[in-house]
C-alpha cells in the first residue's frame, strides 16, 4: 500500500543517482529549458535530494516516483508534477481522500500522455484538498509554513514555490489554481475552458472544471505553453480594463494592488476604468449555483457510499441535491449573458486587471482561502493568469490579468510584459 508521501528511487531515477560527478540543481522552467538535455537528465537526482530534505516541513508530495518519457520533444528530461486527482498510470491517485489511500491509477490521463510524450519526466504526485474540495491538504505554505498554500491545488503550488519542480498541473473549478499561485508568490495558469483536455481527471463540476500549470514566473508560464505546442503569438499594447469600484478585498491587497497599477501607468501603460461590480458578484453566485449542482450529482452515489466520510463533500452533496433545476439552469443561461457582455467589454480593454485573491494567504491550514476573486472568470471560462506582485517581505499577493476566451497567448504575452514593468518599477522605487 503506498504510504500518504512515499519516495521511490527506481527506474529513472536511479540511473540518474549513478551518474558520477556533482550535478547542478536547476529550478525555473526557463533554467531547465535552456540546459543541455545532458544537463537536465544529470540534474534530476540533485532535483530528487533536494525534495527529500525539503519536503519534510512543507509536504507537498503525496508520492516522488520519477516516470520515464514516453516521446521525446521540447519538454524533453524536464520533470514536472501532477495533482492527485488527474489519473497516473502504477502511481498513487487518491483524490486527497483516505478513503482511497493506497488506490493506484489505471492509465495516465490525456494532459499526463501529452506531457510525457513531449519527453517530460512525471515526478510524482502532489496533494489535494479533497476530492478537490475544502477539506485540506497536509501542505503548507513555503513562503511561510504557519500559512495555508491554498487550495486545491495546494500541492502544485507549494512544489513549484519551494524550487521542488519546474512546472506542476493543477486544476480550477472556482479558484484552485490562481488563489494558491497568489498564495505562494507563483505564477498560475487557468487556460480557456476545454484548451487543455479533462480526459482522465476526476470531475467535480464539468462546466467549470478546467485544467491549470504552475511555473515560478510569466516568463516560464510562456516557455511552458510553447513547449506543450501551444501558440503564444506576438508582443502587443493596448488598453488594460480596471473594475469601478474594484472588488471588495483586504488592505494589503488593496495596497500593493493599487501600488501596481500605479507602477503600469507610470510604465505608460493605458488603463481604463470598466463597470463590472454587480457582474462579478452575481457570477460568483452562479458559479456556487452550479458547482454545488453538478458537484452533488457527481458525488451522489459516493455519498451514499461513504456518507460524512466524504468530509466537506458531504454538506456539498447535501445542499446541493436540494437545488432545483431551474435554478441550476438559470444559473447557466446568466453566465451565458456575462460571458456575451464580457466578450464586448474585452473589445476595447483586451486584458483586464483584478486581484487574485482577496489578501494574503490565512494562518493556519483549516481553511483554503476564499476563491470570490477567481470563480467569476472560471465561471465563463476566460483564461486567467496570477503573478506575484512586489510585497518586499511580507506574505505574497498575486495580480490577475483575464482575457477574451482564446485569447490564451494574448494573456500569456501581456503577462510577461506586465511582470517586467512591476519588477523594473520596483527596482526604481528602492533607488
Amino acid at each position: 500500500m503506498i504510504q500518504r508521501r512515499t519516495f521511490l528511487l527506481g527506474g529513472l531515477a536511479a540511473i540518474a543517482a549513478s551518474r558520477t560527478g556533482a550535478a547542478s540543481r536547476l529550478e525555473t522552467f526557463t533554467e531547465w529549458q535552456r540546459a543541455s538535455r545532458s544537463t537536465r537528465a544529470d540534474a534530476l537526482a540533485p532535483t530528487l535530494e533536494f525534495i527529500r530534505a525539503a519536503d519534510r516541513s512543507i509536504d507537498a508530495w503525496l508520492q516522488v516516483a520519477p516516470q520515464r518519457p514516453t516521446g521525446d520533444g521540447k519538454l524533453a528530461e524536464i520533470p514536472f508534477g501532477v495533482k492527485d486527482i488527474i489519473e497516473t498510470k502504477g502511481l498513487a491517485t487518491e483524490y486527497g481522500s483516505p478513503i482511497y489511500k493506497g488506490r493506484i491509477g489505471t492509465d495516465d490521463a490525456a494532459i499526463v500522455r501529452e506531457l510525457r510524450a513531449r519527453g517530460g519526466v512525471l515526478l510524482g504526485k502532489t496533494h489535494t484538498t479533497s476530492f478537490a474540495y475544502r477539506t485540506p491538504a497536509p501542505t503548507r505554505n513555503p513562503r511561510d509554513t504557519s500559512h495555508t498554500p491554498g487550495g486545491s491545488s495546494s500541492g502544485s503550488a507549494a512544489a513549484v514555490a519551494a524550487g521542488m519542480v519546474p512546472l506542476a498541473l493543477g486544476t480550477q473549478t472556482g479558484g484552485s489554481v490562481l488563489r494558491p499561485a497568489s498564495f505562494c508568490g507563483v505564477t498560475g495558469f487557468k487556460p480557456t475552458f476545454g484548451v487543455l483536455p479533462m480526459e482522465g481527471v476526476l470531475p467535480f463540476a464539468k462546466s467549470l472544471d478546467t485544467l491549470g500549470l504552475f511555473t515560478n514566473s510569466a516568463a516560464d508560464m510562456l516557455a511552458a505553453w510553447d513547449s506543450i505546442g501551444q501558440p503564444t503569438g506576438r508582443p502587443e499594447e493596448f488598453a488594460f480594463g480596471l473594475p469601478d469600484p474594484l472588488p471588495e478585498v483586504d488592505p494589503a491587497m488593496t495596497s500593493a494592488f493599487q501600488q501596481a497599477v500605479s507602477r503600469l501607468r507610470a510604465a505608460g501603460v493605458a488603463i481604463r476604468s470598466i463597470a463590472t461590480a454587480d457582474t462579478l458578484d452575481r457570477l460568483v453566485e452562479a458559479s456556487r449555483t452550479i458547482m454545488f449542482y453538478e458537484g452533488a450529482r457527481f458525488h451522489e452515489q459516493r455519498f451514499k457510499e461513504y456518507g460524512d466520510r466524504l468530509a466537506d463533500m458531504a454538506n456539498l452533496v447535501r445542499e446541493g441535491l436540494q437545488i432545483p433545476d431551474a435554478r441550476y439552469q438559470d444559473a447557466i443561461a446568466f453566465v451565458g449573458t456575462c460571458r456575451t457582455r464580457m466578450t464586448e467589454l474585452y473589445k476595447a480593454t483586451p486584458v483586464v486587471l483584478v486581484p487574485a485573491a482577496v489578501g494574503p494567504a490565512p494562518f493556519g491550514l483549516s481553511s483554503t482561502g476564499d476563491s470570490r476573486m477567481n470563480a467569476p472568470w472560471t465561471a465563463i471560462g476566460t483564461p486567467a493568469i496570477s503573478i506575484p506582485m512586489p510585497v518586499g517581505a511580507a506574505l505574497p499577493l498575486g495580480l490577475q490579468l483575464t482575457a477574451d476566451r482564446g485569447q490564451d497567448a494574448r494573456l500569456l504575452r501581456t503577462a510577461v510584459r506586465v511582470e517586467r514593468l512591476l519588477a523594473e518599477g520596483s527596482t526604481i522605487a528602492r533607488r
